[in-house]
C-alpha cells in the first residue's frame, strides 16, 4: 500500500504567477468623469418637531427657505419643512429633528473619454430596531 510522503513538499511545480504590470511613473490624465447621486428616503415621525426645526432653519437659511415657498407671510408646509431640513442637514442629524431614514441609495456613474459609462447602484434599508 502506497502512503503519501508527508515530509516533502509536493514535487509538482507551483503555478507561475504573472509578473506585476509596470505602470507609468507619472500620473495619467484619463479625463475620468464621475457623477454621484445620493437619495435618502425619509418619513416624518414627529411633524411638530419637523416644523419647529424648519422654522429655526428658515431664519438661518432664508434664501433656501424662500426657494421652498417660505416667506414672512407664508409658513412652510410639512413637506417643504422636511425638504428644508434635508437640504441643510446630514441624514444622521435628521432623526433628532423628527425625520427617520427609511432607505439610502447611491448611484455612481464613471467614464473616461474612450469608454461607455459604467454605473453602480448601492442601496440599503436601515434596521428599524437600530
Amino acid at each position: 500500500m502506497n502512503r503519501p510522503n508527508l515530509t516533502h513538499p509536493d514535487p509538482r511545480p507551483a503555478p507561475a504567477l504573472a509578473p506585476p504590470r509596470q505602470l507609468p511613473r507619472r500620473p495619467l490624465d484619463l479625463r475620468v468623469r464621475t457623477r454621484r447621486i445620493q437619495v435618502e428616503e425619509l418619513v416624518v415621525d414627529d411633524p411638530g418637531k419637523v416644523l419647529d426645526h424648519a422654522q429655526e432653519a428658515a431664519l438661518t437659511a432664508p434664501d433656501t427657505a424662500a426657494a421652498l415657498g417660505h416667506s414672512p407671510t407664508t409658513p412652510l408646509t410639512l413637506p417643504a419643512a422636511a425638504a428644508l431640513l434635508c437640504a441643510l442637514h446630514e441624514p444622521g442629524e435628521l432623526a433628532a429633528m423628527g425625520l427617520r431614514l427609511t432607505r439610502h441609495t447611491t448611484h455612481v456613474t464613471a467614464s473616461d473619454q474612450q469608454t461607455e459609462p459604467v454605473s453602480l447602484e448601492l442601496s440599503y434599508t436601515p434596521d428599524p430596531e437600530a
